[in-house]
């Protein structure tokens, strides 16, 4: 890839993988979109682990934008009167399980399906009926993170599983099965976030070793400044996406669930 290509992904990819519109979807849709001629050889060997290494920036970016929760987080392990932390760190383990189990028995298969466009338009679609209904059916929730139950935690972890599959949201999948556990708007927002930090971290050790191994200097060069500015839009996209469920408790999901719909039926109509 260009650094050109690489930097329109890098900004697509910081916008869309906290914003509930799928960023794996978007990172197979825009190669196709603007038409780069990628070859089969770089999207079955290298694009998992380039588009893993974006999204490393994008951790990054949460890690500080959340960084008081993490440090409380690791404050809580040595001091038993932070109990509402270590509560919520327990909270984020558990969550982080289910998708963990699932992408690593699947891996092999599930990266078969990353050069598909149909199967990310279609599932984009499928995605946004998710956001819509899920949202729509439950309606205002009035619990915070803290009060959230272990066995729910698991079920918001076992639905952001879906995101392995490209045009699933992991963000809204997670944020609908929140809802659905009773959490505010908010807080279901707040733990999806504290949920992609492990994920997207145990991706990356996974990952990234492929792509140093396989790749070139100039390659690795140009995926690092992508992780960097994927990180930086990345840092400005949470802090929209918290403001906007902090002033929308309902309905909050709309504008997402339309734009999943435009943009996967105009793929699947024009390709």
């Amino acid at each position: 890839m260009t650094l050109l290509q690489t930097l329109l992904l890098a900004i697509i990819q910081g916008i869309t993988e906290l914003f509930p519109i799928s960023s794996v979807a978007h990172a197979v849709l825009t190669p196709w979109a603007f038409g780069w001629e990628l070859g089969p050889e770089f999207l079955k060997e290298h694009f998992l682990p380039f588009v893993v290494l974006l999204h490393l920036g994008t951790a990054v970016a949460l890690l500080l934008f959340f960084w008081r929760d993490w440090l409380d987080f690791a404050k809580s392990l040595g001091d038993r009167r932070a109990g509402t932390a270590r509560r919520e760190l327990l909270l984020v383990i558990v969550g982080t399980i289910p998708a963990a189990l699932i992408g690593f028995v699947l891996e092999k298969k599930l990266r078969a399906l990353f050069p598909s466009i149909t199967s990310a338009a279609f599932f984009l679609i499928v995605n946004g009926v998710i956001l819509y209904l899920g949202e729509k059916l439950r309606g205002r929730g009035d619990k915070e993170l803290g009060e959230l139950g272990f066995g729910q935690a698991f079920l918001i972890g076992l639905a952001q599983s879906l995101a392995l599959v490209p045009g699933f949201s992991r963000s809204g999948a997670s944020m609908v099965a929140g809802f659905w556990t009773g959490l505010k708007h908010e807080a279901s927002a707040r733990y999806s976030m504290l949920l992609a930090t492990p994920i997207i971290a145990g991706a990356s050790l996974l990952e990234i070793p492929k792509l140093v191994h396989s790749a070139d200097v100039d390659m690795l060069g140009i995926a690092a400044i992508g992780g960097i500015v994927a990180g930086i839009v990345a840092y400005f996209s949470v802090w929209a996406l918290m403001g906007w469920f902090k002033r929308h408790e309902i309905d909050a999901m709309r504008p997402f669930a339309i734009y999943c719909w435009v943009v996967g039926a105009l793929v699947l109509a024009i390709g």
